[in-house]
């Protein structure tokens, strides 16, 4: 195959329609990734594709991907997974949006994440997940653990199947026909590669859970089962869901899962299940519509084919009697000495023979006739269904019509406001280069008034000479005519400009008339001033000529004033309307400041005020779990649990330490409100220390004497009083300054004290001491069976002599069922001393038993706690035992005590057979001793729950009188009280867990539990 027809391919198949992938281009690309034996050109397409930024792009990578994963070669797996980092980011970035194709892609990337990793850790698994029993077995190996892990990894392939299932169907409106349209078609279509694989893993889920409860305890695969019981519902439900869209109808078979999932707890029900098989049909040329006509072109065309019973009746008659019957059928001619009454009835079961063609073709006539009805209303509905797509369309045509309008109109919008931008931008620019431009003018009108100032100086000055010239009247009195029209012109120019320039021109005039009267008074003497007039007019020629080109200057000066000064006007203007302009945005500006800032003063006291909020929840929640904790002292339930004194002193100097953060973080708030997450963090982590060591001193107390239990029992409550009160203190904002937890650290001193006096000695001991007390501690175990077997008889007695009837046959049996155990537990002590004394001689070689159980040390300190263990246990029995006879105890509590000397007897012989011989007869002894132990405790619980069924009253049920609203009412009562206790159940069953859990590390950390002993080899 060419490549680049697979490159081809990949583009037309993930492009950015929204339309379901076409069939022919999927395959071209799993045919290719067969011919390359890998992904590369697949990946090398995709990566040049933005699927980044398109979802319906990223949607249909996705589909293809899927089909590859499924289909294409196995290396497809391998080559993809370098682009794992790719593909997680991209979910990430399409994790963001919270509908649409996004939240989809999103989903989808982490199903196929899951996918490639499922396959990569699981090789022997194929992309189709197409596995028989046998391979289905040897992927596991034949070993629980890996199929427990194997089982753990489908259900988180399965769930991420089934997220994107649902995805899918919450993005969909199913109230329309969305399976018929284009944009439903691209959501729906992966989903058969999701029903594909989803029919396999549940299948494989159901295989390899029976296979781990024949192998393993009930209760271990508990979470398997509740995992198991949610994803049923949910794939059933989706698989109920999909077979009802007209869409996978006609190209997948979706199986049906049975009504209830099987029951894993009976191994015969294996047998019953069947596993679900998905059918895709042989695919049509045109999946959308041929394949429809062309059925109902069939059925048209038969039902229009006349009937011709003779056609079908002479083939068979010619099968029974040869051609030969055709012209002679009932051989008149060659009779062959047949009988006429062998004749005739073969003639009538020939008859009924053609009847019976006759009415099957008759009823062959009304099937097609009835397929031929159907086939029409499915036409009809087919075409009605059309109808509703076209209005459907139109619908969407007008809408994406509106969307589009509304999109121009935004786009205007922003084409306005961008405008506006530049315009103001423009203003701004225009607003410096004007302010540029008024400086330049201003300079240059300062150096025209300058120069018009010089021309006036000059003005004066010729004016000045003019009065020499008086020689000559004619002259004279054409000097007179031009110096007037002059000193108008300068007149009305001045008085425009300046109002000094009109006061020296009416001073010229004033100057004009005097040398009016001088030149009165000097005709007389002109004749004899003749020759001196000659000169002057020589002279004043000159000075004429300089006075015309002076006022040319001037004029040509002052209209370039005028223009000047027009412009001057009109920068002005623009740059008032500018300075207008700017000082109604520097208001805008101003108030958008203060809005801000009043925002930020709002938001600064409501984030005070959350601060301080969370820190009140903070201080709540830890008042809460200081509560639990001192609630479980009273819980009978915690009688059972025990702790060390080395975990308890360790959890009240934790304790201790915290206090000193918490006073440090409330320091620090108080100067900076900012650091209150330091302080809930301090005041949370406290309280669960503090709680922790309530408990831990609860349960270390059920460990020592009783005079130094009250103590310790009085001193965690008070330590849960003080803790209370200093958290009731930091709740109040006047208080949390001046809160004193001085109370709180003297009562965790106390608890730490005591807890360091209850410490193990360990190897503190000499040596001499550590093997007295194992001896003294077997002893001790020994006396307290003995005085618990005294004790029960001697309750026996009192019960006979004061119980009657059934009560009395029933404290018979519970006290006798107790003396087979206290019987039972003395064996088992018996057995265990002597074992250790064949470990100690068998072990200790030139040494001697004391130096054996020193040099031991862990393994003696094992011993000693499991000794304490059972003498304890069966003190605690009998005080239960002697309660429940006295009609004041709880038989629950019997039980416990029962499960409680089970557990420490299985401790006892565990400590006692560590270091034994397994040949051994001692140890054999000790093994049934442990049996009789096991058994003995189900007899006391079996006998417990017998009494108690016969001493408890059972109320009779009447509901004779009740309304069935009252019945339904109590009904509804009764399922809420079972939903509540199965909740509380399940908690209690969790904390069990828990507290379990925590005795085992405890007891591991004080007595050395799975170390190697110290001093061997």
């Amino acid at each position: 195959m060419d490549l680049s027809k697979m490159a081809v391919s990949i583009n037309k198949a993930i492009n950015t329609q929204e339309v379901a992938v076409k069939e022919k281009h999927a395959r071209t690309c799993i045919l290719g990734t067969h011919h390359e034996k890998g992904a590369h050109t697949f990946w090398a397409a995709v990566n040049r594709l933005p699927l980044s930024s398109n979802a319906v792009l990223c949607w249909k990578f996705c589909h293809v991907f899927h089909k590859l994963l499924r289909d294409g070669h196995p290396n497809v797996i391998k080559d993809s997974m370098r682009n794992k980092a790719d593909l997680s980011d991209m979910s990430r970035m399409w994790g963001h949006l919270s509908e649409g194709y996004g939240k989809l892609c999103s989903i989808y990337l982490k199903l196929l994440i899951t996918k490639m990793e499922f396959h990569i850790k699981n090789p022997r698994f194929p992309g189709n997940l197409q596995m028989s029993n046998r391979q289905l077995d040897e992927a596991g190996e034949n070993d629980v653990n890996n199929f427990f892990q194997l089982t753990v990894e489908m259900f988180d392939y399965l769930e991420c199947e089934l997220n994107l299932f649902l995805g899918v169907f919450s993005s969909l409106d199913m109230s329309r026909s969305v399976s018929v349209t284009a944009a439903g078609q691209c959501r729906l279509a992966p989903l058969i590669q999701v029903i594909l694989d989803s029919s396999h893993l549940y299948d494989y889920t159901v295989k390899l859970l029976f296979k781990l409860h024949s192998c393993l305890p009930a209760d271990t695969l508990q979470g398997h089962r509740d995992r198991f019981q949610e994803q049923f519902k949910k794939l059933k439900s989706l698989f109920y869901r999909s077979s009802n869209l007209q869409y996978f109808k006609r190209l997948i078979q979706i199986p049906q899962l049975p009504e209830n999932p099987p029951n894993f707890l009976r191994a015969s029900a294996l047998s019953e299940h069947i596993s679900p098989v998905v059918v895709i049909p042989a695919e049509s040329s045109s999946p959308e519509t041929e394949h429809m006509v062309d059925l109902v072109t069939e059925d048209l065309v038969d039902t229009d084919i006349p009937v011709q019973p003779a056609t079908v009746v002479e083939p068979r008659f010619d099968d029974l009697f040869g051609t030969s019957a055709a012209t002679d059928p009932f051989n008149f001619n060659n009779q062959n000495g047949m009988r006429k009454d062998d004749k005739d009835r073969l003639i009538e079961q020939l008859t009924r023979e053609i009847q019976a063609l006759r009415e099957e073709l008759e009823s062959f006539r009304l099937e097609s006739g009835r397929l031929c009805q159907a086939l029409r209303g499915r036409v009809n509905e087919l075409e009605a269904e059309l109808a509703e797509q076209s209005h459907l369309r139109m619908q969407a045509l007008g809408e994406s019509e509106f969307l589009r309008a509304e999109l121009d109109d935004l786009r205007r919008v922003k084409e306005d406001t961008e405008k506006e931008q530049r315009s103001l931008t423009e203003i701004e620019r225009k607003a410096v280069a004007n302010e540029q431009r008024y400086v330049k003018l201003k300079e240059k009108y300062t150096e025209l008034v300058q120069s018009h100032a010089d021309l006036l100086r000059k003005n004066a000055e010729v004016t000045r000479q003019m009065t020499v010239a008086r020689a000559a009247q004619d002259e004279v009195d054409s000097v007179r005519r031009e110096m007037q029209e002059k000193v108008k012109a300068a007149q009305e120019a001045a008085a425009r400009r300046e109002q000094e320039q009109v006061e020296q021109l009416q001073e010229l005039q004033r100057e004009l008339i005097s040398s009016r009267v001088e030149l009165d008074t000097l005709k007389s003497t002109m004749a004899s001033s003749q020759q001196s007039s000659e000169e002057l007019s020589s002279q004043l020629s000159t000075v004429e000529s300089e006075k015309v080109e002076l006022a040319g200057s001037l004029l040509k000066k002052e209209e370039e004033l005028a223009g000047l000064g027009e412009e001057l006007e009109r920068v002005q203007s623009s740059l008032a309307s500018e300075r207008e302009s700017g000082v109604k945005t520097a208001e805008a500006l101003q108030n958008q400041l203060n809005e801000k800032e009043s925002r930020e003063q709002a938001l600064e006291s409501q984030l005070v005020a959350a601060r301080w909020s969370t820190l009140q929840g903070a201080v709540e929640e830890a008042e809460r779990i200081v509560q639990d904790s001192l609630a479980q002292l009273d819980d009978p339930a915690h009688i059972s649990c025990t702790s060390s004194a080395d975990y308890l002193a360790s959890r009240c100097q934790a304790s201790l330490d915290c206090m000193d953060r918490l006073h440090s973080a409330r320091d620090g708030y108080l100067a900076d409100n900012t650091g209150v997450s330091e302080l809930v963090r301090a005041v949370t982590h406290l309280a669960h220390l503090v709680g922790d060591t309530i408990v831990q001193g609860s349960a270390t107390s059920h460990m020592v004497p009783v005079e130094q239990a009250d103590a310790l029992s009085d001193s965690v409550k008070a330590c849960g009083a003080e803790a209370l009160a200093l958290l009731g203190q930091m709740k109040e904002q006047e208080s949390l300054a001046t809160a004193d937890s001085a109370t709180l650290r003297a009562a965790l001193d106390g608890i730490l004290a005591t807890a360091e006096k209850l410490r193990p000695r360990g190897l503190e001991l000499q040596q001499g001491e550590l093997g007295d007390l194992v001896e003294q501690e077997m002893a001790a175990t020994s006396a307290a069976v003995e005085s618990a077997a005294a004790r029960i008889e001697d309750m026996l007695n009192k019960s006979r002599a004061v119980d009657t009837g059934v009560k009395m046959e029933v404290n018979e049996r519970i006290l006798a069922s107790c003396t087979d155990l206290m019987q039972a537990i003395k064996e088992l002590v018996l057995s265990s001393k002597d074992l250790q004394r064949d470990i100690v001689d068998s072990g200790r070689g030139a040494a001697s038993m004391k130096e054996f159980y020193v040099k031991n040390s862990r393994w003696t300190e094992g011993l000693i706690s499991a000794s304490k263990a059972v003498g304890w246990g069966a003190t605690v029995m009998v005080d239960a035992a002697d309660l429940v006879v006295q009609g004041k105890g709880k038989y629950e509590e019997l039980m416990v005590c029962s499960h409680e000397i089970a557990a420490s007897t299985a401790q006892l012989v565990a400590a006692s057979k560590v270091k034994a011989d397994k040949d051994n007869a001692n140890l054999g002894r000790l093994k049934l001793a442990s049996k009789g132990v096991t058994q003995a405790t189900a007899g006391v619980v079996a006998s417990t729950k017998s009494g108690k069924s016969q001493i408890e009253e059972k109320d009779t049920m009447d509901f004779s009188s009740m309304t069935l609203t009252q019945i339904k009412r109590q009904e509804m009562d009764s399922q809420v009280s079972v939903l509540e206790l199965e909740t509380k159940l399940q908690k209690e069953r969790e904390r069990l867990g828990e507290l379990r859990k925590k005795h085992y590390e405890l007891a591991g950390v004080a007595e050395g539990w799975g170390e190697e002993d110290e001093g061997t080899g």
